[in-house]
């Protein structure tokens, strides 16, 4: 089964970290997912993971 994308239809990438404020990819990551196999899509979504201590408290409040 493949894996379904993080995109939570909040799009905007916030300028001081560079990821998405939904679904904490980078812009490179976003274009890449709709070709990308399983293990590169577990790989973002391990990175991503791995980002929610870094956002910054505007993103964090976006949900």
């Amino acid at each position: 089964m493949a894996i379904q994308s993080p995109c939570i239809d909040i799009c905007k990438i916030d300028g001081t970290s560079g990821f998405c404020i939904g679904c904490l990819r980078t812009r490179d990551e976003i274009r890449e997912w709709k070709n990308a196999e399983d293990a590169r899509r577990q790989q973002i979504i391990d990175a991503c993971a791995g980002r929610t201590a870094t956002l910054p408290s505007t993103a964090s409040s976006a949900s």
